[in-house]
Parts: structure tokens; C-alpha cells; sequence
């Protein structure tokens, strides 16, 4: 069994980095435009035998039941588990309820990827142990595949290297050599930081995904530009307010 797994974070600790952005309730809106998205591309993708959500939002779990995915509450814990033990969950639930051979983590904020991706993951997960597609703007990572689901744990919790040279570096010393990675600018392209909404928004254009809800909310709400500080130079911009349109 290839399986799809969507961890989504609760509705009220969601995108915590963009909240000089957006207030509380137009992240949730920001989320929910994400996760439509996200479900809406996976109507068409029929590669994998399950699509396992996994939130403690009734909103989403119930969002999820419309796009066929298969639902999974997540129970909340306190103090909060890091990611890496919420990953080791879901992957656990995986194995041992749906007899998971090979899982494919994504994650909700990839506002670019198309079904075509997920179809090349899956593909490329049945032939290695790892398949991992780097974040575009940092050392993370954006697609997380296993094959078997416990051949190695994650590493996106660890405080003191980024999660794409730990989880190398561990495999390495695992001795795992079948190791796909993914170039993918769509599949690698997530939202993080307010520089990845203005920097999204331009490329939801570029890539004709203005149909999108996620574009929508960004056209009405997104109040950032973007500003080259060195005419000579496109790495070197700044994040400018501006006026709704």
C-alpha cells in the first residue's frame, strides 16, 4: 500500500510566522483556501491507495470527507508534541491500520504543486527508500517519502541542523543509498514567511493557478509588494507595503 499523508496543524496555531501579516482569522481562511486547493488537485490524483488527513480541526476534517480523503483526528497533547513525533504518528497509524508499504508525507502549504508531482513521487517512491524534494528557499523539506515507512525517522525538529542535511546526513549513516531526490520548483515551492506570500501570489500567476482559493484570498488580502533595493541585483529586494487594489 502507497499511502499519502497530510498532517495539518489546528486552525488556531496556524502559520504562528505570518501573523504580522494576516490576524488570526485570515489565517484560518488562508488555511482553509490552502487545504480546498490542495484537495481539489488530489480529485485527480488515483495513485496512491489512500490519502490520510490528519488535524484536530473539525473544519478541516470535515473539508476532508469532500474530497474523498480519509480523515484522522489528531489528538492534542500538552505541552505540544514537536513535529517529528506528529509525523511518527501518523506514519505509525499508517502502518499499522492501512498496511502502509510506502508513505509520502506532504505538507498543505505547496500552493504550486500539481497532480503531476505527486504522481512522479509515487513513482519514485516504489523504485528507492527515500524520496525528498528540498525546499525551494531554505534546507528543508517539502515532500518526505519512505519506502519501507520506517526505514528512518525525520528530522524536522531537531534544533540545530536544518531537516534536509539531518535527515542526509542520518541516512548516510544508515547505510540507505537509494535515495531519490525530487527537482521539482512546484513541489518545492512552500509558504513560510511573508516574502513566500508576495513571492507566491506573482507565481500562482505565472503558473495560470488564479482559479485557485488560495489566490482569491491573497488578491483581497495580501497588503505586500515586492522592491528591488540593487537595480543590478534580483537577490537583493525588500517587502513594501501597499494599498489594496
Amino acid at each position: 500500500m502507497s499511502i499519502l499523508l497530510i498532517p495539518v496543524a489546528p486552525l488556531t496555531r496556524t502559520k504562528s510566522r505570518l501573523r504580522d501579516c494576516f490576524s488570526n482569522e485570515q489565517l484560518k481562511e488562508l488555511t482553509i483556501a490552502m487545504f480546498k486547493d490542495l484537495g481539489k488537485k488530489l480529485s485527480n490524483v488515483s495513485c496512491f491507495d489512500q490519502k490520510i488527513v490528519y488535524c484536530n480541526t473539525p473544519e478541516i476534517l470535515e473539508l476532508a470527507n469532500d474530497y474523498d480523503l480519509i480523515g484522522i483526528k489528531e489528538e492534542l497533547t500538552s505541552p505540544p508534541k514537536s513535529f517529528d513525533q506528529v509525523i511518527k504518528d501518523l506514519n505509525n497509524i499508517a502502518i499499522k491500520k492501512y498496511d502502509a508499504i510506502q508513505t509520502v508525507f506532504s505538507f498543505l502549504d505547496l500552493i504550486l504543486i500539481s497532480p503531476t508531482n505527486f504522481y512522479e513521487i509515487n513513482q519514485l517512491i516504489q523504485e528507492n527508500q527515500l524520496v525528498i524534494c528540498p525546499a525551494i528557499h531554505s534546507a528543508g523539506i517539502s515532500i518526505f517519502g519512505r519506502n519501507p515507512p520506517d526505514i528512518i525517522p525525520s528530522y524536522f525538529s531537531d534544533p540545530n541542523i536544518p531537516s534536509l542535511v539531518a535527515l542526509l546526513s542520518n541516512a548516510s549513516k544508515k547505510g540507505i543509498n537509494k535515495i531519490a531526490v525530487y527537482d521539482s520548483f512546484r513541489a518545492g515551492f512552500d509558504i513560510d514567511i511573508k516574502q513566500d506570500l508576495v513571492l507566491g501570489y506573482e507565481y500562482l500567476k505565472i503558473f495560470n493557478l488564479m482559479d485557485t482559493a488560495v489566490f482569491d484570498f491573497l488578491k483581497n488580502n495580501l497588503k505586500l509588494g515586492i522592491k528591488k533595493i540593487n537595480a543590478n541585483n534580483n537577490r537583493s529586494f525588500k517587502i513594501t507595503r501597499k494599498k489594496l487594489q
